[in-house]
């Protein structure tokens, strides 16, 4: 089941929310839709669930138009907005067999369905409590939950990991590397790490306009061949003006434990030259290295260009 996005675009008013975007989810792959706050990531999402109209362009959803086929779309989509909208007086197995029968599982399929995502979202020990009554991280859970009750070949999830505490945060990470072994996942996050461990693609949005659009490998290596940095340890106190020496070094950051970052905008690789002349200054080298540009470095790179 595969997403497309053609040449979408969305007002509020004066307001250009998305402005004529496109890209595409292919069948089986998990992809992240980052951005900056106010970049237009969650009108797209609610654009491709066919939440939200859009003003120009459409959606294809497994070769059928969304507006055309809504019906049958929304049979194969789960999503999890970015609020997680919840009956807060609701029983947690209450709510998700009210979910179930808006989408016609009723019987014996229900309450298999039900206990497979209770099971998979890791809600047994709340399963007696009322929504309203868990914390932020388990109905984030119980939001998930609702999104997979229908068995979707498509999942859209807007910030799915938000409230989760650092062991929750692996767990779920883990239910949507698994899910996305055997459906299509588009995944809205602001932690970049959880779309370096789990997502096959980055997508940037920034200001409504696609920016980058790469599998996350390639990405991070077109942004680190934009400049090369070195890390360097030198025993014992060291004038970080030395460096200046060096022509090729532009920019030296100055970090704790007689750390340097030497950058340089050269595609050879320098430190053989970086030690050559360490050795030359009598400087002691405890540590020499090629720093590898974090997706976070790459996503500051490119939103803030």
């Amino acid at each position: 089941m595969s997403i497309q996005v053609r040449d979408i675009t969305k007002r509020y008013g004066s307001q250009l929310a998305v402005d004529n975007i496109t890209f595409k989810v292919n069948s089986g792959e998990i992809a992240g839709f980052i951005g900056p706050n106010g970049a237009g990531k969650s009108t797209t999402m609610k654009i491709v669930t066919g939440t939200l109209p859009p003003d120009h362009g459409e959606v294809i959803i497994n070769k059928l138009p969304a507006i055309a086929h809504q019906k049958e779309i929304r049979k194969i989509i789960g999503y999890l907005p970015e609020h997680n909208p919840l009956y807060l007086e609701m029983y947690i197995r209450e709510y998700l067999n009210y979910v179930a029968g808006l989408y016609r599982i009723t019987g014996t399929d229900a309450r298999d369905r039900l206990g497979r995502v209770i099971q998979m979202t890791g809600l047994e020990s709340e399963v007696h409590k009322k929504i309203g009554a868990l914390s932020k991280g388990y109905r984030q859970r119980v939001g998930l939950a609702q999104a997979l009750i229908h068995d979707p070949e498509i999942l859209i999830l807007d910030e799915p990991t938000s409230g989760l505490d650092p062991n929750q945060l692996v767990e779920i990470r883990n239910l949507i590397s698994t899910i996305g072994k055997e459906k299509t996942v588009l995944l809205s996050t602001h932690i970049l790490q959880e779309v370096e461990a789990i997502c096959d693609r980055v997508i940037i949005i920034n200001k409504g306009r696609i920016v980058a659009d790469e599998d996350t490998g390639i990405l991070k290596e077109k942004g680190a061949g934009q400049i090369q940095t070195i890390l360097i340890e030198i025993e014992g106190k060291t004038d970080p003006r030395v460096w200046d020496k060096l022509p090729f070094i532009e920019h030296v950051r100055i970090l704790e434990g007689n750390q340097f970052l030497l950058e340089t905008h050269e595609s050879r690789d320098v430190r053989r030259d970086i030690f050559n002349f360490a050795v030359n200054q009598s400087l002691t080298i405890l540590s020499l290295s090629l720093k590898e540009k974090s997706l976070e470095e790459v996503f500051r790179d490119i939103t803030n260009h």
